[in-house]
């Protein structure tokens, strides 16, 4: 697990907020066409399924998958799509916490709670 420094995490923002912005439009259209597949996941088990909008779904589907792996691969912790709440790994008084941000929340990260907290459990930095 990396573990990141505030300034670490603060510098990896901007590119965290563009690929939270991909995420929450991908799930924004996955979550649009979400009967439509639940319909054609059913109708697959008896011989047949489809979507009208089979493609846009692989796409949506793809765009959140290449976008979530690609902050995975940064050390990011993703903890809510529609949020673009993320947690950084790192080091407080000898202890691994997280520091917690989510689109919209500024430009800066200024939380950080307890792995087991989550975030009800936030505190200022």
């Amino acid at each position: 697990m990396k573990l990141f420094s505030v300034e670490e995490a603060n510098a990896l923002l901007p590119i965290a907020r563009s690929k939270l912005k991909a995420i929450q439009r991908a799930h924004g259209k996955l979550t649009a066409h979400q009967a439509e597949a639940k319909l054609a996941a059913a109708r697959s088990e008896l011989g047949g399924g489809g979507m009208v909008d089979g493609a846009q779904y692989v796409a949506a589907l793809t765009e959140l998958t290449v976008r979530t792996g690609e902050l995975d691969a940064l050390g990011i912790q993703l903890k809510d799509y529609m949020r673009g709440l993320i947690d950084f790994p790192s080091l407080r008084d000898g202890r691994i916490v997280l520091l917690c941000w989510y689109l919209g929340e500024g430009d800066r990260i200024e939380w950080w709670h307890d792995l087991e907290a989550g975030f009800a459990g936030r505190q200022s930095l």
